[in-house]
Parts: structure tokens; sequence; C-alpha cells
């Protein structure tokens, strides 16, 4: 039987743009040689499968993509939205023949020997109880190839405001943000939409309060750059978080899309 509770399932098309075009970065996507992927829990719908497939591809053609639900209803429905797109033309050939659905949870049921070497989880723990959370992460990563990713996190209805963790075989690395600039007061707003790991921690005396008020405080600073746009303001804010001694990764290439990246142990609850 599949490892999981059946969550609520609702889904937007588009809302995980930020973090395919993160995931489409991973080192071991570009360079493995089965580039099979799990898009686990994927919803009510087929369409964010169906992206994530779409943006990959662009970056390794022959990318595979696994769609996993428990809900067996989920799987019928997303099996015929894919045929029908298919049909119509809205998904290409392509695309449309290297994506799979079938019944699954964090269990990751692939077939044979095969292990995948990116498992994306996204809004499905945050419906679990926080201490589900460290079994389901050991167990979706038991079942990476080497130099895999579990990226798991969360974000909001239309995915202007995002947050994830990168979890290896050596446990979670990284905390990466991804908003939509023009569209906040505060980058502290991303507290709302924390990974389930860490939303119960932004609270004074707590590593992920700390690292939220350090980008508030920074983000205020530089509020003087918004004369030169919202971008130009986060690369700013983004340095000074880096020149304040936050162990942020990437650059101004990662800045720019509205993005952070801070090791995980600055973030990680006590």
């Amino acid at each position: 039987m599949p490892v999981g509770n059946i969550t609520r399932g609702t889904t937007n098309a588009n809302r995980l743009r930020r973090i395919d075009r993160w995931i489409s970065t991973w080192p071991a996507l570009r360079s493995t040689s089965d580039p099979l992927v799990v898009d686990l829990g994927y919803g009510a719908s087929a369409a964010t499968t169906t992206e994530l497939a779409s943006r990959l591809a662009k970056v390794r053609p022959d990318v595979e993509l696994l769609g996993l639900e428990i809900d067996p209803e989920r799987v019928t429905i997303a099996r015929e939205e894919l045929a029908k797109w298919r049909a119509d033309g809205l998904v290409s050939e392509v695309v449309a023949s290297s994506i799979t659905f079938a019944r699954g949870g964090f269990e990751v049921p692939v077939a044979g020997t095969r292990k995948p070497v990116i498992i994306r989880a996204f809004n499905v723990l945050r419906q679990y109880e926080e201490s589900e959370v460290h079994d389901a992460w050991e167990l979706m990563i038991s079942r990476l190839q080497p130099g895999g990713v579990l990226v798991e996190g969360t974000c909001d209805e239309i995915g202007r405001i995002s947050s994830w963790i990168a979890i290896t075989e050596a446990g979670p690395q990284t905390l990466s943000i991804a908003l939509k600039l023009d569209a906040i007061e505060l980058p502290s707003i991303v507290a709302e939409r924390l990974p389930k790991s860490l939303i119960h921690h932004n609270v004074p005396g707590e590593r992920i309060h700390d690292f939220l008020s350090a980008l508030d405080k920074f983000w205020l600073t530089h509020a003087a750059l918004s004369s030169f746009g919202a971008t130009q303001r986060w690369i700013a804010t983004a340095q000074s978080m880096k020149d304040a001694g936050w162990p942020i990764t990437g650059g101004k290439t990662r800045w720019r899309l509205g993005e952070i990246t801070v090791a995980y142990d600055a973030v990680r609850a006590d």
C-alpha cells in the first residue's frame, strides 16, 4: 500500500514555475545516465507535472516524469487530462510520451531497479504533522540515485511566494526562498509558506526567525533602490545578507530571479 495520506490536492497551472526553474539547474539532472524525475503528490490535475516535464526537457531532452498520487481517482484524472491535451496539441508528443502517472506515496514506487535523480514533493508535507516530516524525508531520499535530491517545500496558490529545502542522502542542504518582488512589502511574508520543518519555528530565539528578521532589515535598508526596481533592491539585500555572515549560496544570477538560498544548518529548528 502507498505510504502517506490523501491530502487536499488543490493546485493551479504555473504555480510551481519558480521551483521548476531551480530544479532544472541541479547538476545530477544533466549528468545522470537515467534522468528519471518524480513529481510526488501532484494533486488534482496533471498540470504541474506536465509543466515540469516541459521545462526540464529544455535542459535534458530525454527526461522522464513519473507523477505519483495516493488517490487512484487523481491518477485516472491525470491520465485523461494528459491524453486530451496531447490530442488537442496543447502538449507536444515528445513531452507527453515522457510522462507517466501512477499510484504511490513516500515509498516512491519505481519499476525495476531504477531510482529517480529528483523527487519533487510540493505542498504535501505541509498537511502533515511536523513529527512526521523526518521519516517521510528519510523514506524518499532512500529512493534517490547517487547525486539525487529531494525538493520539498510549499508555495502560495499562484506561485508568487515559495520556499523549499534541498535534501540529499547527507540530509537537508539548503533552504531557498523565491518571491515576486514587486508584490511584497517584506520578504518575511514567506513565513506563512515555509516548509513544515520550519513553519512553526518562526519565533524569537529560533534560527529561521533570525534569518527572516535580517532579510527584512536589509530589504528596508535598501528601500532607496526601489527607484531602480525591486530586483536591484533584492540584489543589494542578498549581498548584505552574505556580507553579514549568512551562508548564502549562489549569486546575482539567482538573486535577479527573486531567489535567495542559505545553508540549511543556519536556519534549522533547535
